[in-house]
């Protein structure tokens, strides 16, 4: 877990305030027995999880694919190939959803907007070195040509809801 208090403070809030202007469908699927509270998923959702990443072409048409997800900070951050589809469209269209289910036992869905961390014209993030230094441990430092083949994003939620009947069975198995 990576967050401080004052990020776990904010994810929760927006765990809560997602859920109470949901519409009654969800609620009675998601509730309190059925949810995680933001130290919970933090604790949940370490290491490389993998996104089902939402994006919007051109002509308005939605388009999904896989990308490795990190859960830092509370926000999820995830990169391409800087030729990739995904990447042309959100450049052009930053809103983007993701999703990261495990079977039944948990369902993390998110919509925000991107904002690139390393441009290849621009300023990177400021904490791109911190977040760099993460991917080359986790990936491999000469995975990648970090400066041209790979650009990174961060997704800044204004929405996310946590799909979790059973906590016990996310923590009864260590996962990295």
């Amino acid at each position: 877990m990576r967050e401080t208090p004052e990020e776990l403070k904010e994810l929760q809030a927006l765990l809560d305030a997602s859920l109470s202007r949901s519409t009654s469908h969800l609620r009675s699927i998601i509730n309190a027995e059925s949810t995680l509270t933001a130290e919970q998923l933090t604790g949940v959702l370490t290491g490389m999880c993998t996104l089902a990443l939402s994006t919007v072409t051109a002509k308005g048409e939605p388009r999904i694919s896989g990308a490795d997800g990190h859960f830092l900070h509370g926000k999820w951050h995830f990169g391409t190939a800087r030729g990739a589809a995904k990447a042309r469209h959100l450049a052009a269209r930053p809103a983007a959803s993701v999703a990261h289910m495990r079977g039944e036992d948990l369902g993390v869905f998110t919509h925000g907007t991107v904002e690139i961390l390393n441009p290849q014209d621009g300023e990177p993030a400021a904490d791109w070195p911190y977040l760099l230094a993460y991917f080359k441990d986790f990936y491999g430092d000469d995975s990648f040509d970090w400066d041209n083949d790979v650009v990174y994003y961060r997704l800044r939620p204004h929405w996310m809801s946590v799909y979790a009947p059973d906590i016990s069975k996310l923590t009864s198995v260590s996962r990295s």
